[in-house]
């Protein structure tokens, strides 16, 4: 054995043993977690940095592409439901209307789609050295943070050019409904991510959801015609979508020319008790997915 080697051995026999995996306990496992997810905080830049350069590799635009697929949406849902069907005749400012809903729900539905298929998508990492696995949906999460941020940007822009800029309380609505969309987020694509590793149709399942849960939410039509339309029972079922909550919170913040349109009563209630609740299954989901990798380097 070289001197080399035998000092490498050396070393590694001087480092204190670490228990890998879940550690056992709701609240002290979960403590753990968290703490293990910290100490690999540059890893989990790294991470992200990797899925925006990866995702846009040789791209001649780059970055420039995050933005077409949000505003291909709102120039045909602008013609098709704006001119066509007329909506906009109904609904103010109907181009920042549609773009606000969709700069919302651009941040959910890609976490979820790209996240659900991220352990799988670095199984060459899990299989050779431990981390906290939960790095690899959590960085999906910072990435579409990043092209939500942009995508954010170019709305605030066309609010000033409008002359629509939001002032007041207006915006108190903007960081309850973003801490909405991100908690929920974050506990569906732990649980997601996980489940995919032992049952792959969960992604296909993702897909068609993501689709229903996009005409469940009021982004292309507006809270008063569902109102006109639904009530009792299947008012509350349609509000208890946190993303409706969250679409209409997003609207209450930018969508300035809807100040005199009609929200859900107590909608600042709402999104708290949604809040809430997507806390609680954070916190469940995240140790249903420390309980589950255990296995993921076998099953992948």
């Amino acid at each position: 054995m070289t001197d080399t080697a035998e000092a490498r051995a050396a070393a590694l026999a001087a480092e204190p043993l670490r228990i890998a995996g879940p550690r056992p306990g709701f609240a002290r496992g979960t403590l753990s977690s968290v703490r293990d997810i910290l100490a690999h905080r540059e890893l989990l830049a790294s991470l992200v940095r990797r899925e925006l350069k990866a995702r846009y590799k040789d791209s001649a635009l780059g970055f420039v592409w995050s933005l077409a697929r949000p505003l291909a949406m709102l120039l045909i849902y602008y013609v098709a439901l704006g001119q066509f069907l007329g909506a906009a005749r109904d609904i103010p400012d109907f181009a920042i209307f549609i773009y606000t809903g969709l700069t919302a729900w651009g941040l959910f539905s890609e976490s979820i789609s790209v996240g659900t298929g991220s352990i799988i998508a670095n199984t060459g990492l899990i299989k050779k050295v431990y981390l906290p696995r939960e790095v690899f949906p959590l960085s999906v999460i910072g990435s579409s943070l990043f092209n939500f941020a942009i995508q954010l940007l170019i709305l605030v822009a066309a609010t000033v050019v409008a002359g629509a800029f939001p002032t007041g309380a207006r915006w108190w609505y903007f960081p309850l409904s973003l801490a909405v969309v991100l908690v929920w987020s974050t506990a569906l694509v732990l649980l997601l991510s996980a489940v995919n590793v032992y049952l792959r149709d969960v992604q296909y399942l993702v897909e068609v959801v993501v689709m229903i849960l996009f005409w469940a939410s009021p982004i292309v039509y507006s809270w008063a015609l569902v109102r006109d339309h639904v009530s009792g029972a299947l008012t509350d079922l349609y509000l208890a979508n946190p993303m409706t909550l969250a679409v209409i919170g997003f609207q209450q913040t930018f969508w300035v020319g809807g100040s005199d349109q009609p929200v859900p009563g107590h909608l600042g209630e709402r999104l708290g008790i949604a809040l809430g609740v997507g806390l609680v299954l954070l916190w469940v989901f995240q140790r249903v997915f420390a309980r589950l990798q255990s296995n993921f380097a076998q099953e992948l």
